[in-house]
């Protein structure tokens, strides 16, 4: 049997092993394969049974071109890279890697925001720098600080991820509330579900958990903004598009919002004319929330668990 993995790198950059793969078939890994180069796609992809792939996308235009596919394994939780329509009809069994970053998303949540409200970054360089040392006072600041206790914070979306941030919060002493498309069940006393519009208005942090739709494009936009409290700290760890960047932008650069902290943008890698990297107190990491090297094992381990189970005759993560 034949695997390939169109883009291995993200996931495997060296320090993890394909090595349970390769007892299974004859592997090839390319470290990347061009998103926009349909022909090289179609061409890696050639007359192999399995596929693994992170982001680069596997239309109905590639389907109809590899007879020989009968498995595609997403090595992420998104799918949307994949015609699952196409897959289904021409009978290529499809998974996902679903849960497997909760805590390592939520760990970053908290990190963009403390970075926020600490300004670690911005110290470290300034002690670095000499200044405390030349400093006529034993304590300085060079931005403003904030403390998280008793301020509220805004989950937009309540599932795995949502929770394990709001149990975060609860430990900083800190209210939560959040909204969700439909009632759910908070995971205790300590957690409101209100409606999007106040949750606008009350909370001092507001962060983004849920997925990209074309019901939540662009759900952060002008009009959400404006409803938000003066000097609110927006995170988004979720999906880029989920944010108007333009109207985000102008929302930090007019003090509308005191800062935000993004791990994803709409277009990654990032354009370099993205608003955002000019707007003011904007805190950008690239999509690294699932990268510790703990939560890639762990992703690498039921990458393999699927396509095990599909070899076996049995369904472990199954999209169609």
């Amino acid at each position: 049997m034949k695997i390939v993995v169109l883009d291995g790198y993200a996931l495997n950059s060296g320090d993890l092993s394909w090595k349970g793969f390769e007892d299974l078939g004859d592997l090839t890994v390319y470290d990347r394969t061009s998103f926009t180069d349909k022909e090289a796609i179609i061409s890696r992809i050639g007359n192999a049974e399995v596929v693994l792939t992170n982001k680069t996308p596997i239309d109905a235009e590639v389907i109809d071109s590899v007879p020989n596919l009968k498995y595609i394994g997403v090595l992420a939780t998104g799918y949307n890279v994949i015609d699952i329509e196409a897959a289904q009809k021409a009978s290529i069994k499809v998974t996902n890697i679903p849960a497997y970053a909760t805590d390592a998303v939520a760990q970053l949540t908290f990190a963009l925001l403390l970075e926020i409200v600490n300004q670690v970054g911005v110290h470290n360089e300034s002690v670095h720098q000499g200044e405390w040392q030349t400093n006529p006072d034993f304590t300085y600041q060079k931005a403003p600080l904030m403390e998280l206790c008793g301020k509220t914070i805004g989950l937009i979306g309540y599932g795995e991820i949502a929770q394990a941030t709001a149990k975060i919060a609860h430990a900083f002493k800190m209210h939560v509330i959040y909204w969700n498309h439909r009632e759910k069940r908070p995971q205790a006393d300590w957690a409101q579900q209100v409606s999007l519009e106040k949750l606008y208005q009350q909370s001092d942090i507001i962060s983004l958990h849920l997925p990209q739709t074309s019901d939540t494009e662009k759900m952060i936009n002008q009009k959400a903004l404006e409803q938000m409290k003066a000097g609110a700290i927006l995170l988004n760890t979720a999906r880029g598009g989920l944010i108007d960047e333009a109207a985000l932008a102008q929302a930090l650069n007019e003090g509308k919002l005191y800062a935000a902290g993004v791990d994803v943008v709409s277009k990654e890698p990032m354009a370099a004319d993205n608003p955002l990297l000019k707007a003011k107190n904007c805190f950008i990491t690239p999509h690294i929330a699932w990268r510790p090297l703990e939560t890639r094992q762990d992703l690498m381990a039921i990458a393999l668990d699927n396509l095990s189970a599909f070899l076996s005759g049995k369904e472990e993560n199954l999209i169609n």
